[in-house]
């Protein structure tokens, strides 16, 4: 039914682990086939390109939907029906930036500060455009094919470049004065296709799978007994989506409790409700949660 286009490169992989753990894992013959399935009667088709152009060809209806990053919506100023972020990138769940970063040992503190005639490098020049235009300052913007950091000072005086930690440019020994974008991975549709009630159904239920993925990253299910003189003082304590699951136990002296806790709390929240008196405390793994 849906034509679908997926991120090749650095989002690969993450996207291609994301798809699996929704039961929709992407298969092909190599590593380097542009072409793939899912076994699922909503995908038709499946291709793996650049992201730089799965905006364009999904605005032009050669996809019915695709994943890429808001960046590159905003750059090819494509036409596209958000369905919304898929929080995640290459390492982190935390955003991509597009920020204009200068040599270290530069003078410039603010984007104001930039002269008429920058020269700026960017995989990004129609947003850079843009964004400097708004600022007042003619630039001379030259277009990047990759490693874009490293062409500051020697070629450029600034360049616009995507982060995620930061970590590149400062080891190029630039720093960020500016921030154009804020970009997190979405799943967008083509307008067209997204107007057909059962395509849209269609990818309805595949974001849903995919949301529910990504809501059950960085949770555990937690289980445990308690008496009934301590229930009280641990459900107090104990984290909880809506409400803790609370069941008696069979005599009528203690209950069963579970609840959907952060993997981050974990360690501080066990030894806290053994002290309040929880027992058999379990920690189990959640491959997806939808409300």
């Amino acid at each position: 039914m849906l034509k679908i286009v997926l991120p090749k490169g650095s989002l690969e992989k993450a996207t291609f682990q994301l798809f699996e753990d929704a039961d929709l894992a992407v298969r092909r013959n190599s590593e380097v086939d542009y072409r793939a399935t899912v076994d699922d009667p909503r995908i038709a088709d499946v291709r793996i390109l650049r992201p730089q152009e799965i905006p364009s060809y999904v605005a032009d209806g050669l996809f019915d939907l695709g994943i890429a990053g808001r960046d590159w919506i905003e750059e090819t100023s494509s036409e596209v029906v958000s369905l919304g972020q898929l929080r995640y990138s290459k390492a982190t769940a935390k955003p991509v930036k597009i920020v204009v970063a200068v040599p270290e040992t530069s003078d410039y503190e603010k984007l104001s500060d930039l002269p008429q005639g920058v020269r700026v490098s960017s995989e990004y020049p129609e947003l850079t455009a843009r964004h400097f235009a708004a600022a007042g300052i003619k630039a001379d913007i030259r277009l990047s094919y990759g490693a874009t950091e490293a062409k500051a000072p020697e070629i450029v005086d600034a360049v616009v470049d995507l982060t995620e930690t930061g970590s590149a440019l400062r080891a190029a020994g630039l720093r960020i004065i500016d921030e154009i974008l804020t970009s997190y991975t979405e799943l967008f549709a083509n307008a067209e296709a997204y107007e057909d009630a059962e395509k849209r159904k269609a990818m309805e239920q595949i974001k849903t799978l995919l949301d529910g993925v990504l809501d059950a990253r960085g949770r555990v299910l937690m289980k445990l007994n308690v008496g009934a003189n301590e229930l009280d003082r641990v459900i107090n304590v104990l984290p909880s989506m809506k409400a803790p699951t609370v069941n008696e136990l069979w005599g009528g002296n203690a209950f069963a409790v579970e609840t959907v806790v952060n993997k981050n709390d974990i360690n501080v929240l066990i030894p806290q409700l053994l002290e309040l008196g929880a027992t058999d405390v379990i920690e189990l793994p959640i491959s997806k949660i939808v409300p």
